[in-house]
């Protein structure tokens, strides 16, 4: 057991991008599988490969950055979704509009007819129909 314990220290592990290489490789082994096709197959082994060499890896610095680099792209998708979902949910209640200096995200109650907003990033007020 300690030989284990030797070869895994100061090796980087897994992260947020291993992960998702890895839900990706499995997906596209499982999907890939069907066509027949023996060669696109093998394809769907390369993101299971790219998560096994970087959680074996040294270069914990190196496969941080890139974890990072994944991070700033990963992270408005999910935001875009929760925010979309939150602005269904609540499209009964509230009207959704945009500043037009700045152009952030509002929302008043609905049935309030003509109101003045005041923008609270940029503090520019405007009338609008709500």
């Amino acid at each position: 057991m300690q030989w284990l314990q030797r070869f895994l220290a100061g090796r980087y592990g897994g992260d947020q991008l291993n992960n998702a290489l890895l839900f990706l490789g499995v997906v596209l082994v499982l999907g890939l599988s069907f066509t027949g096709i023996p060669w696109l197959v093998l394809v769907a082994y390369v993101p299971l490969a790219v998560c096994l060499w970087r959680m074996f890896s040294r270069k914990t610095a190196r496969r941080s950055y890139e974890n990072a680099k994944f991070l700033k792209l990963w992270r408005p998708i999910p935001q875009f979704f929760r925010r979309t979902w939150a602005r269904l949910k609540g499209s009964r209640q509230y009207k959704y509009f945009k500043c037009p200096q700045c152009g952030k995200a509002l929302r008043a109650p609905r049935g309030k007819g003509k109101i003045a907003v005041t923008c609270r990033e940029c503090g520019h007020q405007f009338i609008t129909k709500v």
